[in-house]
């Protein structure tokens, strides 16, 4: 898939020119950012722990020792549910507190943890790493690659692009609920407290966001201990009031389940949206794939996340049959009173690890989209010189921090926020499934039965919490649905808009077989040095090269023609990294290839095909387009105005081609769409 949001990333074809050509040179080892391979092999350094990515077979230790890193970053937003999510099952539904309530709801928190966690990402969807990363946008890229050619590789790219759009509204509304749900902790310790927990909240996610500027790493040592101690604090509280009332273990049986959804009807499938919550967060499991692998994610898992997790709901469900009244804040309540403050704070820290690590995925998920060709050029910053992993992306961050500080205020209480929570992760759960599904059948050959039989089991329990959560909409349940709409238009909006210009320029292209049959006839000045055109087809001329050729009569001595391509893949192997091809004239015409985890490097390139000795003796030209509209627009005039926008604030090419500002040369253009 190339990449339309920069001029030189469309796909490309083999140009017939007709002139002499050498043969194509590869390169025998890349350049650019350091690949990273199978998981199974070498395992990603986290964007938040900036571990070494070691080669070799993992050994039992090292194994274990990422497990415990990802506890933070990849089970952070999943171990905080227990902060909100009992409470908001029983507060604001009429239901009223017994044995069959109880045990009625922890059967449902336990068959949902099993069947979509365990079961579909830990076991199913895991499998599915596109070159060791994982998230909807890879799992997009992977199915559709293995239905190219078929009628469903639009529905598919459809499918993925609105599931990342969704998890932006994902990634303003999970701070904002887990910050606010440990501070309330504080109305628990100290009543008189109460006043303090907005601005105490919204005091820690503004120095939350501000501190993105400096990088993770600093801070990302301490996730993993801060996080055991969590779990571990989970696992305690939850096995200290079970010991009280071991008779909710019976909730373990799914018919608990089945008898309070009958006996309940409208109000069950209500309870079902506060249900949901104890799995959001599931989907990071894949989303982190690529820092972790999947071993060291399966045994954080079944080893510590899991267990902590079913001890400190049946903790709390004990607790609620005994204290009936405990139900204003069961988490809270669980501990001594001696223990509150430390738990405040505990809690605090670890809804601030699970909200970096979701930021930290926000700012992923805006690269691959930009390298996918579905977000315009943005700005990332890399605050690590040794792990690429560790980026900042200052326009996402501070609009993500605007969206969540609005959120807190506008709702003023996690439960309100609850509301607000579920719909749009049910979706993404749902197309993750979808894709997981076509996948499984072309991309592994699995039998159609098969594939029908796992995604059907794996969608029933999904759709009805889709049901159950759509209950929830005007209650709040619209704000992440209309940022994922909102998202979804602008990313679709620039796809079509660059796909448009992209035939616009194509229309209008000379062939370069025609331009060499010019220079034989108007023979140009040649001047010392090398000249860079950055072109988005391989089969034409560069306008950006007619423009001053036409306008200069002076070509320099060395011409290069660079087309940057982005793949399906997550990096691209080493040995794939260029291709050149020497032309006649002096030009020469080289094609790179990047994954959408990697970040092109135009000099470096250039320098590693030894088509440039140094950038201080190099020219590169770029174009400008002023796009406007034709009486026969591509596409609806108010998108038109939207591309425009989202072109004109563009990150400028040279930096996102890592091109110094004094070697760049700008020819601009007027485009109608």
């Amino acid at each position: 898939m190339s990449d339309p949001a920069a001029a030189s990333t469309a796909g490309a074809t083999r140009a017939k020119t007709g002139t002499p050509e050498s043969e194509t040179v590869r390169p025998q080892a890349s350049l650019g950012p350091p690949g990273l391979r199978h998981p199974e092999s070498m395992i990603a350094a986290s964007s938040a722990t900036g571990h070494a990515k070691p080669e070799g077979p993992q050994s039992a230790r090292y194994v274990a020792k990422l497990a415990v890193a990802a506890l933070g970053v990849v089970f952070g937003d999943i171990g905080t549910s227990p902060l909100y999510s009992m409470r908001v099952c029983f507060q604001g539904h009429g239901l009223a507190i017994g044995r069959e309530s109880v045990l009625g709801i922890l059967s449902l928190i336990f068959w949902s943890l099993t069947l979509i966690v365990a079961v579909k990402y830990v076991f199913y969807v895991l499998r599915a790493d596109n070159k060791g990363e994982g998230g909807i946008l890879s799992l997009m890229a992977l199915a559709s690659s293995a239905v190219k050619g078929s009628r469903l590789r639009p529905f598919i790219v459809a499918c993925g692009v609105f599931g990342a759009a969704l998890l932006y509204g994902d990634g303003a509304i999970t701070p904002a609920i887990s910050v606010l749900s440990a501070v309330e902790g504080l109305e628990v310790a100290a009543p008189h407290l109460q006043p303090f927990v907005i601005p105490i909240t919204l005091v820690i996610l503004i120095a939350l966001f501000w501190i993105q500027k400096r990088g993770t790493a600093s801070v990302g040592a301490v996730f993993g201990p801060i996080t055991v101690v969590w779990f571990a604090s989970l696992a305690v509280l939850g096995a200290y009031r079970l010991m009280s009332n071991l008779s909710v273990l019976a909730a373990l049986s799914p018919t608990y389940a089945v008898k309070f959804l009958i006996s309940q009807g409208a109000i069950g499938i209500t309870v079902l949206g506060a249900v949901f919550l104890v799995v959001t967060g599931g989907e990071a499991l894949y989303a982190d794939l690529g820092h972790f692998g999947r071993r060291p994610i399966q045994l954080g898992w079944f080893a510590v996340v899991f267990p902590a997790l079913l001890l400190n709901y049946f903790g709390q469900g004990a607790l609620l049959l005994s204290e009936p009244d405990a139900v204003e804040n069961p988490f809270f309540r669980m501990a001594p009173s001696w223990a509150l403050y430390p738990l405040v704070a505990l809690s605090t820290a670890a809804t601030v690890i699970a909200s970096q690590a979701l930021i930290t995925g926000v700012f992923s998920l805006t690269r691959q989209a930009t390298m996918l060709g579905f977000l315009p050029r943005i700005e990332v910053k890399h605050t690590s010189a040794h792990e690429q992993g560790q980026i900042y992306v200052p326009s996402m961050n501070w609009l993500l921090m605007l969206a969540t500080v609005s959120l807190v205020l506008s709702f003023k209480n996690s439960d309100a926020l609850a509301a607000a929570y579920g719909i749009a992760v049910t979706l993404t759960m749902v197309i993750t499934t979808i894709l997981a599904g076509m996948y499984a059948r072309r991309g592994w050959g699995w039998g159609l039965g098969r594939v029908i039989g796992l995604t059907a089991l794996l969608l029933m329990p999904e759709t009805v919490f889709l049901i159950a959560n759509l209950s929830k909409f005007l209650d709040g349940g619209f704000v992440p649905i209309a940022i994922g709409v909102g998202l979804f238009v602008l990313m679709t909006t620039w796809r079509r808009g660059r796909e448009i210009l992209s035939r616009r320029f194509q229309e209008d292209l000379l062939p370069l077989t025609d331009f060499f049959d010019l220079l034989r006839v108007e023979i140009p000045a040649r001047v010392p040095g090398t000249a860079v055109f950055m072109t988005a087809a391989r089969d034409g001329t560069p306008p950006a090269l007619l423009r001053n050729f036409m306008h200069n009569r002076v070509l320099h001595q060395h011409i290069v023609l660079l087309t940057v391509r982005t793949t399906e893949t997550a990096r691209v192997a080493e040995a794939d990294r260029f291709e050149v091809e020497h032309l006649d004239h002096g030009f020469a015409r080289i094609t790179g290839r990047y994954g959408f985890m990697e970040q092109p490097d135009a000099p470096a390139l250039l320098e590693r095909a030894g088509l440039v000795s140094s950038v201080e003796h190099t020219t590169f030209f770029l174009g400008r387009e002023n796009l406007i509209s034709s009486e026969h627009p591509g596409m609806a005039r108010w998108r038109i105005r939207v591309f425009s926008a989202l072109t004109r604030n563009a990150q400028p090419a040279n930096k996102f081609f890592n091109i110094p500002s004094d070697r760049v040369m700008e020819i601009g253009a007027q485009i109608e769409l």
